[in-house]
């Protein structure tokens, strides 16, 4: 294991049942309120992509809290990416299929220029949907997807599958 995997795995709380019987919820609380956790996971990834990436995308919602910090400590721009109808002016939308049901993203138009180099950062790599639907929706706006970065990836759902061309780094897997 890692040292920065054994930073993330050590400030992961469980939490059963979460949000229904039978869920096990990996919580991120503890990781993002002690502040040398946090710095280490900033500064992991400013140095992977330091002079590799022109901004930081993150995905709603706790892609911000993970991303916003990269961004800031890069010296680059961040760009949300959210769940439709949360950003005003013009977006581009991306439908995607979840277990049950489906959900659509969207980015502002003009929020990339066309070929910047972005990284995207995530909470939690499950299934793939979301990540993949992400990446995919940068692309659609001019943005060149360097990496997926993610904090934890439950390897078990498989959902790397889903983003098999881009790079993908999960900091601790459960």
């Amino acid at each position: 294991m890692s040292e920065i995997s054994a930073v993330v795995s050590a400030h992961l709380r469980d939490v059963p049942d979460f949000p229904s019987p039978g869920i096990l919820f990996k919580d991120i609380g503890p990781l993002i309120g002690d502040a040398q956790a946090f710095a280490a996971v900033t500064e992991h990834w400013r140095l992977r992509h330091q002079h590799r990436v022109d901004a930081v995308v993150g995905i709603d919602a706790r892609g911000f809290i993970f991303g916003g910090a990269l961004a800031l400590a890069l010296g680059v721009g961040f760009v949300p990416v959210r769940k439709a109808g949360k950003l005003p002016g013009p977006t581009v939308e991306k439908s995607y299929d979840l277990e049950y049901g489906s959900a659509t993203l969207a980015v502002q138009r003009g929020a990339l220029e066309p070929g910047q180099r972005v990284v995207v950062i995530d909470d939690v790599l499950a299934t793939g949907g979301t990540a993949r639907a992400a990446c995919e929706l940068i692309e659609e706006v001019g943005g060149e997807v360097t990496a997926f970065e993610v904090v934890l990836e439950l390897a078990a759902l498989d959902g790397r599958a889903q983003l098999s061309r881009w790079p993908v780094e999960a900091l601790a897997t459960g």
